[in-house]
């Protein structure tokens, strides 16, 4: 039922794994012990019915202490007679069932038969089919709500990145690219907005995803931030009237790709000046200084600063303040790391909703964190990237 490689000390290694698998631990428990009641009284909760042949009279607060943590769950009262989930009796196996049905929705997706067997290994009886599959659909659709609600507000920044991650596909091994995007909004507040599977390549294929992010509420998006993606450039263009701005880590990393080791200090240095300059009219000035400094020696880096010099500082045209956030992907590079990390784990997926059932998880938990952190931006530099006309903001400052 469960697949080896995905341990428990995976999962809780570091704290943000710990608190997902307790907070799905206890949702899964608490939810079996309401199903597990129902059978006991002859219907659901709050439902009329001529089979019912007991009331549940309120809830009481218990610990459960597992190798995840301490849980909080809620144990359902009944007014005649009393009721205790068997899988809290010390010395159960249970604990290690859950877990295992847990990890498994992650990688396999929940499977009537999985849960079937959690219901024994939890020593519950009487529980439908019928119930196990709404139990199911109970774990998938905390996923899908969050991928799918609705984006309020005005987001003048939009990055977007992609990590490569291998998917069972008719029979062979592919590699499918998963793409994050994370906006900043008015507020100056960070969210995940979005998250798609499929070929990063093709602009039909990021036409669609920015489509899908509008439909939703995106709006106000000045700046979209990512690599080189010709597909997604012009879908930016298309369909958010935004300027693109060329992740200035990653072209760093493509222009060192045609200069040899040793040199490789030497012109990075030189293409840098261009970043610590005042103003942008400055900025370009010393790019095309830089370039044609470096073009007889380096002619492949010169013509790709060459073709990337607006794409690059595209930045330049807003706040200052913002700039070293607005330049490159990396304020999305941890949440990738983690991605990555997990998706390692698994290695192979056995198809693309496995792979969405995960990252989803992640990126839900990391939302969640951002949303009681400090603003990523302060209130009053985000003011003049407002589309709102009512807040009567100033126009923007790049000083």
């Amino acid at each position: 039922m469960t697949i080896d490689r995905l341990l428990l000390k995976d999962l809780i290694e570091k704290g943000s794994d710990g608190d997902l698998l307790r907070e799905m631990m206890t949702y899964v428990a608490n939810r079996m012990m309401d199903l597990d009641v129902e059978s006991l009284t002859g219907a659901a909760y709050n439902e009329r019915s001529a089979d019912r042949s007991n009331q549940r009279n309120g809830y009481r607060e218990r610990d459960w202490h597992t190798r995840a943590g301490t849980i909080p769950v809620a144990i359902p009262k009944l007014r005649k007679g009393s009721y205790f989930p068997s899988f809290l009796e010390p010395r159960r196996t249970s604990e290690k069932a859950l877990a295992a049905v847990i990890q498994e929705a992650y990688v396999q997706g929940v499977s009537t038969r999985s849960v079937d067997e959690l219901v024994k290994a939890m020593g519950m009886t009487g529980i439908s089919k019928s119930q196990v599959s709404r139990l199911c659909e109970d774990i998938d659709g905390r996923v899908k709500t969050f991928l799918n609600r609705p984006i309020e507000g005005f987001w003048p920044y939009l990055w977007i990145d992609a990590t490569y991650v291998k998917v069972r596909e008719g029979g062979r091994v592919v590699s499918v690219a998963t793409i994050i995007a994370v906006a900043a909004n008015t507020d100056g507040r960070r969210e995940v907005i979005g998250m798609a599977t499929g070929p990063s390549e093709a602009e039909e294929f990021w036409t669609r995803f920015l489509r899908s992010l509008t439909a939703r509420g995106l709006r106000g998006v000045k700046l979209v931030i990512s690599d080189s993606h010709e597909g997604l450039k012009k879908a930016a263009r298309k369909v958010l009237c935004a300027t693109w701005q060329r992740c200035a880590v990653h072209f760093m990393r493509n222009a060192m790709a045609s200069v040899n080791v040793k040199q490789r200090g030497m012109v990075a240095a030189a293409i840098r000046t261009a970043f610590v300059q005042e103003t942008e009219k400055e900025a370009h000035k010393e790019w095309r200084s830089v370039a044609d400094r470096l073009r007889e020696r380096f002619p492949r880096v010169s013509a790709l600063m060459d073709e990337a010099a607006y794409d690059v500082l595209a930045y330049m045209t807003f706040p200052k303040s913002h700039w070293s956030q607005i330049r490159s992907t990396n304020p999305i590079e941890r949440l990738n790391r983690e991605v990555k990390r997990r998706t390692n784990v698994v290695q192979i997926f056995p198809n693309e909703e496995a792979l969405v059932r995960l990252v989803g998880a992640l990126l839900h938990e990391q939302n969640d964190e951002w949303a009681v952190c400090r603003r990523y931006m302060s209130l009053e530099t985000m003011a003049g990237l407002s589309d709102d006309a009512s807040a009567g903001t100033p126009a923007i400052a790049t000083a």
